[in-house]
C-alpha cells in the first residue's frame, strides 16, 4: 500500500516537471510584473531556477525569515522557510502567514506552498542539492519518498507480531512422540 502511495506520487509530479523549459532571457520585464486582484492566475514556470532565486528573494525580505529553500517543478513550487527554533508556535504561523502573503502578490508565488516544518525544509535543501549535482528526479524521488515515510501513519493493529514457534507446530517434536 505504501509502495503504491509513493509510486502514485511520484508519477503525478514527474508528470509536472516535463513542462519545465528553460528561457534564453531570464531576466525578463514581464517576469518582475506583479499580479493584480483581478489576475491572480496561476503563471507558467519557464525558467525554473529564476523563479526559485525570485521567490527565495521574496520570503528572505520577510521578517522574522532566517533562510530559505524552494524547490520548484513543472508550474509549483514549495518555498520552505527557516525560523528561529526558540520562536513559539503561534509566532512561526505568522511569519509563514507574512511569507505567504507576500508571495500571493507575485504572479509566480500566488500559488506556491509555504512550510515552516524543518524536516521538510531539510528536504527541500537536499532536493535543491541533487537538482544542483544533476540528479533532479533520483533526488525528489529519494526525498519525497522520506517524506512520504514520516506521514503515513503506522498503525499498531497492522504490526505483525512475530511469535517465537511453539513445541507442538515442531514437525520433527510430533515425530518422535
Amino acid at each position: 500500500m505504501r509502495s503504491l502511495l509513493v509510486a502514485m506520487l511520484i508519477i503525478g509530479l514527474l508528470a509536472g516537471c516535463g513542462n519545465a523549459q528553460k528561457q534564453a532571457s531570464p531576466q525578463s520585464d514581464s517576469y518582475h510584473a506583479k499580479s493584480n486582484s483581478a489576475n491572480n492566475a496561476k503563471q507558467p514556470i519557464r525558467d525554473a531556477e529564476t523563479v526559485k532565486a525570485h521567490l527565495s528573494s521574496l520570503a528572505l525580505n520577510v521578517p522574522g525569515v532566517r533562510g530559505v529553500n524552494c524547490v520548484v517543478f513543472g508550474n509549483t513550487a514549495i518555498v520552505g522557510i527557516d525560523v528561529d527554533g526558540k520562536s513559539e508556535r503561534s509566532r512561526v504561523g505568522t511569519i509563514k502567514y507574512s511569507v505567504a502573503e507576500a508571495l500571493s502578490k507575485d504572479k509566480y508565488g500566488a500559488n506556491a506552498i509555504v512550510t515552516a516544518d524543518m524536516d521538510i525544509n531539510e528536504r527541500l535543501r537536499e532536493i535543491s542539492a541533487d537538482t544542483a549535482q544533476g540528479r533532479p528526479i533520483s533526488g525528489f524521488t529519494n526525498e519525497l519518498a522520506d517524506i512520504i515515510g514520516r506521514i503515513v501513519p503506522q498503525m499498531p493493529n497492522a504490526v505483525k507480531q512475530n511469535q517465537p514457534p511453539s513445541h507442538t507446530d515442531n514437525p520433527k517434536m510430533k515425530k518422535s512422540m
